[in-house]
């Protein structure tokens, strides 16, 4: 029995780590509160809940927290390291997010925090009406680094029912 279990987690761990996050520039985010160990360029890594809560966009080599404040009307971005919790600040004013229903799009401004590099954000923030409304939302993340645009594909994970009530 203990052997069977040891079978699958091995071979579970195999799959995630064939996987991996690599370079690529589109990817779909990690659902909350989700934890799997992934390979890539960046080396062996651990994606796990997000320090605001937030989703995982694997975006520019970096590990990005998307956020909504519901009441405030607002989006949060956080740059991190693969490992989730360092922020990695990126050399940009603004990043660009594309939603996909309802279909509009939003440039989220620089806000940097606390330790960011001078003519670098680990945050960017957009307020929009549209954030306002609760629900899954989806789309693009758009921005431009050192010369190269890199885009990534994210979607917020459906709450259970007995969650949304």
């Amino acid at each position: 029995m203990v052997l069977n279990r040891l079978a699958v987690a091995a071979f579970g761990l195999g799959a995630v780590l064939a996987t991996g996050c690599g370079k690529t520039t589109d990817s779909p985010a990690t659902p909350k509160g989700e934890t799997k160990v992934v390979s890539g360029d960046e080396g062996e890594h651990v994606h796990g809940a997000m320090p605001h809560g937030g989703i995982n966009i694997e975006w520019a080599r970096r590990h990005v927290e998307f956020t909504v404040d519901h009441k405030a009307k607002q989006v949060t971005l956080y740059a991190y390291k693969p490992d989730s919790k360092t922020p990695a600040p990126v050399k940009a004013e603004a990043l660009t997010l594309t939603i996909d229903k309802p279909k509009f799009q939003v440039e989220l401004k620089a806000k940097p925090q606390e330790g960011d590099p001078a003519g670098t954000s680990s945050r960017f923030v957009a307020t929009d009406d549209r954030f306002g409304v609760e629900q899954e939302f989806s789309g693009t993340l758009t921005g431009t680094e050192e010369g190269k645009q890199y885009n990534a594909d994210f979607k917020e994970p459906e709450e259970p029912a007995e969650k949304k009530k």
